[in-house]
């Protein structure tokens, strides 16, 4: 019986990860194929003793790499065109294609850690063979929630999670889900998992923001009450603030917005600076391209620097 029916062959790299080209096939097999995916360009030749003990780094690094990259060797004695046209001077010379243009390189025989510092460096981002696109994922997730679903959003936040339970991006987005069906509980819980040095994320920092100022809402009194009191005094900063808290939770940002900056307006001082505080965690909890975000920080400036 031979190695191959007992089922334990000699690790090899599958064909199409690691191959030789020509001058003819270059184009095809590294600049089309970069637009796919990171490929390696190795020149070398046979004379070349640091390129035999390059090679073997480079095949075992990009078999270790699970597909993220490919490894196209050209040998210069019989192809000395394309090397000559791409200025290489001495081998081993390794250069990267990234999107149909080369994006780093390295030359010489260097240490297996750097050869694999330097396939982290152009695969970033790049998923493994058969493993989810997570940045994608996300992404979905994100415009479903953009457009209203939180709930259909939760369930690729949580497919994410199922694959990388630490992703920080998921975690703040499942949170952003929960806060935005109400379930503040659930929010505080799912934030809860993300590391302690993981909290200045901006999209941690929003949902906690949107979580802190749902807790304040609650012991503010309803809309009604407090556009009663603000009525009745104008200059009754307290209420107008908690008016604004109010509204904030009720979904009804400019409304929000407005009771603030007319205390700062007012009295830019008034409860060391709460009012302009108040707005900036509006800001954070809304987020950056937030419509009221963007002409609450508009009107903010005006005010502050008129």
């Amino acid at each position: 019986m031979t190695i191959m029916e007992q089922g334990g062959p000699t690790p090899q790299a599958a064909p199409d990860l690691i191959k030789e080209t020509t001058t003819q096939t270059f184009v095809k097999d590294v600049i089309e194929e970069s637009r796919r995916q990171p490929v390696m360009i190795a020149f070398w030749a046979p004379w070349c003793g640091p390129c035999r003990q390059l090679t073997p780094m480079l095949e075992k690094a990009v078999r270790n790499a699970k597909g993220r990259v490919k490894l196209v060797k050209m040998n210069i004695d019989e192809h000395p065109q394309i090397p000559g046209q791409m200025g290489i001077q001495s081998i081993p010379a390794v250069i990267a294609f990234v999107n149909g243009q080369p994006a780093d390189g390295f030359m010489g025989a260097v240490p297996e850690s750097q050869v694999n510092a330097f396939i982290d460096k152009i695969t970033k981002g790049v998923p493994a063979a058969g493993e989810p696109n997570l940045a994608e994922i996300l992404a979905e997730a994100d415009a479903v929630l953009a457009e209203g679903d939180a709930e259909a959003a939760a369930q690729i936040y949580a497919e994410v999670l199922a694959h990388d339970a630490t992703n920080i991006a998921a975690l703040a987005g499942l949170a952003k889900c929960y806060m935005t069906t109400g379930a503040v509980e659930q929010a505080k819980q799912t934030l809860a998992m993300v590391p302690e040095s993981k909290r200045n994320d901006a999209a941690v920092k929003a949902v906690q923001a949107a979580i802190d100022l749902a807790e304040q809402a609650q012991s503010v009194g309803p809309i009604a009450e407090l556009e009663q009191k603000v009525a009745a005094n104008p200059l009754d900063h307290q209420a107008r603030f908690d008016l604004a808290t109010a509204l904030n939770a009720a979904g009804k940002r400019s409304e929000a917005t407005e009771q603030l900056l007319a205390i700062v307006k007012r009295d830019r001082k008034w409860n060391d600076d709460g009012a302009r505080k108040q707005l900036v965690q509006f800001f954070e909890a809304w987020g950056g391209t937030d419509e009221a975000t963007v002409d609450g920080r508009k009107r903010l400036s005006t005010i502050l620097f008129s």
